[in-house]
């Protein structure tokens, strides 16, 4: 039982736990305490969320001991007492809470057999057009079977004419996908093949169903979950996954209302249980929010000194499981890559070092890769890594020809790139590459331009270097040069450590050598400085 600070106030006594005992206790344990008689005040809130958090297997509000802990602790913090290094925002074991403690129901290791449903739009500016209903069904099971311990009890695709309504489907179409759910033995989830099911939607689906439900949402931040392995991904996927736990809360509340306690208040506090978990959440995105940006000020900082040593940046990047892993390994020769035939393997951006033909230096940039049908909200969350790309000097566009949904692909990719405003330059420059033409029968390519290879096989790679090369040269400024130079002084070994040199042509009887490089403006104007009269 719950009272507030007033012993004599009736009216504010909260009598929660023993008018509705099942409900709130597997909704509102941060609200609980051993104690028979707890008073709650603003503070004593914060003392309370930081005991130890429940057992993980729970629902989705029992998650809240760490989260909450967090939250308070990062409130404190903001009173005046600003820490003097920010790397200090939030820490390893911050991080790990954050991630493993508020994670949506369904996502820390639940298995679960699915049966996937998709809405096939018939006309109007949801339908889509370089694909087929068949195909995305395709995808939609490929991204279940990437989870381990997921299995796709059955399927079916369903006609909609108004994928914009609460229940997607008309009447009758939704009595008949209804009847034929109840009537599969062994499932545990439905898996709704849309971008995004809103919270009334998934409710409404879930009392009809009477299992947990999906959307291409909250299964791809299932496949980012099990893949994270750094600070910045555990943290861009925390992120992304509070509008799941908003949307998780309403839903919650929406219940809790209908049995007469969710609008209570809490104690003395002046809030209802809502306000208090949503002002929860809202700590928790802030503190999320001011970690992300110390680790994107890192990346720039990085950045920033990849340009002081003039090193050239090319992001490969193309839809997921198109093969830049295995490329760039193919371009670089890295031996720690090791591509993994799955979606979404690649979370992190990683940089790798590989030589133009010329000898100069290249640095390689391996980027997450892309998906149709997802909210600008889980792009947003991953801004900090796909902020890269932008600040490439040039991208090479990585595609899977032996897919049936290449051309798809193909546009959704192209969509992103320019809902991230990635300048013009770098989508002129862009070099497209046919990867997997090994996989092709009497493989014909059908797009100027474009270059075919096999990153597998390391066909068609040294094309590739060239035309990397020559973008190169021309987006950065560099210029190629023929130096004469004095073999008796350090010029020969200076252009070697400074530019890309590609030949040398010796003269023994005069004791030089003309050179010849491919160089930038700056370090031409060093090398001028330094030799100037030699």
């Amino acid at each position: 039982m719950i009272y507030s600070n007033n012993n004599n106030n009736n009216n504010r006594e909260c009598n929660l736990e023993s008018s509705h005992p099942n409900r709130i206790h597997s909704l509102f344990p941060v609200l609980q305490h051993r104690r028979a008689h707890t008073f709650l005040t603003s503070s004593a809130t914060c003392r309370l969320l930081r005991r130890p958090p429940r057992a993980v297997g729970a629902t989705w509000p029992l998650r809240s001991g760490a989260f909450s802990h967090s939250a308070c602790r990062w409130k404190n913090a903001g009173d005046g007492k600003e820490d003097e290094d920010e790397d200090d925002v939030i820490d390893d074991g911050e991080v790990e809470e954050l991630f493993q403690e508020r994670a949506p129901a369904g996502a820390l290791g639940a298995a679960h057999r699915v049966f996937v449903v998709h809405p096939d739009v018939k006309w109007g500016s949801r339908k889509q057009h370089l694909t087929t209903a068949e195909l995305m069904m395709a995808e939609a099971v490929g991204l279940v079977n990437t989870l381990d311990s997921w299995s796709v009890v059955d399927r079916v695709i369903m006609s909609t004419k108004t994928p914009e309504k609460k229940k997607i489907f008309g009447k009758g179409n939704f009595q008949t996908l209804t009847d034929r759910i109840r009537q599969t033995a062994g499932i545990t989830a439905v898996f709704v093949n849309v971008e995004r099911l809103s919270a009334l939607s998934e409710r409404e689906f879930e009392e009809a169903w009477g299992v947990k439900v999906f959307d291409r949402y909250s299964v791809v931040l299932h496949i980012f979950r099990r893949n994270a392995r750094t600070k910045e991904a555990k943290l861009q996927i925390s992120l992304a996954e509070i509008p799941l736990l908003r949307s998780r809360l309403k839903n919650e509340m929406a219940n809790l209302d209908q049995q007469g306690g969710g609008s209570r208040y809490i104690g003395g506090s002046g809030e209802t249980l809502m306000e208090v978990q949503q002002r929860l959440l809202r700590e928790r995105e802030l503190k999320i929010r001011s970690a992300l940006e110390t680790l994107r000020r890192k990346r720039r900082l990085l950045r920033s000194q990849r340009r002081d040593k003039e090193l050239p940046s090319v992001s490969v990047l193309g839809y997921t499981n198109c093969g830049k892993t295995t490329l760039i390994k193919a371009l670089t020769g890295d031996a720690g890559l090791q591509p993994r035939n799955q979606l979404f393997a690649t979370l992190d951006v990683t940089v790798h070092a590989g030589q133009l033909p010329s000898h100069m230096t290249v640095l390689y940039v391996d980027t997450i890769g892309f998906l149709s049908q997802l909210p600008h909200q889980l792009i947003d969350s991953f801004s900090a890594t796909l902020e890269d790309i932008k600040h490439s000097d040039l991208l090479v566009h990585v595609r899977d020809v032996s897919h049936p949904e290449t051309a798809n692909q193909k546009a959704n990719v192209l969509r992103v790139l320019e809902n991230m405003r990635v300048p013009d330059r770098l989508l002129s420059s862009m070099i497209e590459v046919h990867n997997k033409t090994d996989l092709v029968d009497n493989y014909r390519l059908t797009e100027p331009g474009a270059l075919p290879i096999s990153a597998l096989e390391q066909r068609g790679l040294d094309a590739l270097r060239a035309a990397v090369e020559e973008e190169l040269v021309a987006s950065t400024g560099k210029r190629v040069m023929d130096l004469a130079v004095d073999l008796g002084s350090p010029q020969l070994s200076w252009l070697y450590k400074e530019a890309a040199v590609q030949d040398v042509r010796v003269n023994a009887d005069e004791g030089s050598a003309v050179v010849k490089v491919i160089i930038s403006a700056a370090a031409y104007g060093r090398y001028r400085k330094l030799f100037a009269g030699r």
